[in-house]
């Protein structure tokens, strides 16, 4: 697969600082929607006025700031109203499926439940799902080619929240290890826009996220006060 022939489009929606993506192929013109939430028929406007079709969802966890449900007495649009739509599956992590259905009301016939190191072709791009709970149970990335959408699990200068129902410490520790092995050149994609800008090579994450630099569980639990 050639780089030019990957679809990435980060965009920017809700008043919790969220991103989107579409991830796809210019070549068949098929995406999938990373989290889509928040202006479900804008999303659609956007995407297929663009001549792209989307074939997926792709859930990074069940919050539903990221899939729709209610938040704080809010009621966010997300895959509930996608699917009224259009009919995509919704590739979830096993961990967090359950979440998914009950803060959505999708169905266990409307999810595909994928492990860590599977894998979704796009047309002609292929989506690894990285497990990388800590955040939620079933929280996951994908990588596509030389680029991580992260979701809420590493952020350019921080991490997801671990003190949340669900949320493991130590899990999220040992996530983070797994993502800073990835090689430089590497771009992050977070889920939010919490500064330091959209997106960053991890190289320059590194510099910046002071959660990458702790090297040991021990002096992680001392700094997120476990």
């Amino acid at each position: 697969m050639e780089e030019d022939e990957l679809v990435i489009e980060q965009i920017a929606c809700g008043p919790m600082q969220n991103f989107v993506y579409t991830i796809g192929s210019k070549k068949t013109r098929e995406v999938a929607l990373v989290d889509p939430a928040w202006s479900i028929d804008s999303l659609i406007e956007h995407v297929e006025g663009q001549g792209f079709t989307p074939v997926a969802a792709l859930v990074t966890h069940y919050h539903p700031d990221h899939i729709g449900g209610e938040i704080f007495g809010q009621r966010i649009e997300g895959l509930a109203e996608l699917l009224g739509l259009r009919g995509v599956k919704i590739y979830a992590n096993k961990h967090d499926a359950d979440g998914v259905k009950q803060v959505t009301g999708v169905s266990d016939s409307d999810l595909v439940k994928v492990e860590s190191g599977d894998t979704l072709r796009i047309g002609d791009i292929e989506v690894e799902f990285l497990h990388t709970p800590g955040h939620t149970p079933g929280s996951q990335c994908f990588r596509i080619h030389s680029s991580l959408v992260s979701g809420d699990t590493l952020f350019i200068q921080g991490c997801g929240r671990v003190d949340l129902p669900g949320a493991d410490s130590d899990q999220m520790y040992h996530s983070l290890r797994k993502l800073n092995e990835l090689p430089d050149e590497t771009i992050l994609l977070p889920g939010h826009d919490y500064g330091g800008g959209s997106s960053r090579t991890m190289a320059e994450t590194r510099k910046m996220n002071p959660y990458l630099l702790v090297d040991s569980l021990e002096r992680w639990r001392m700094l997120m006060g476990s």
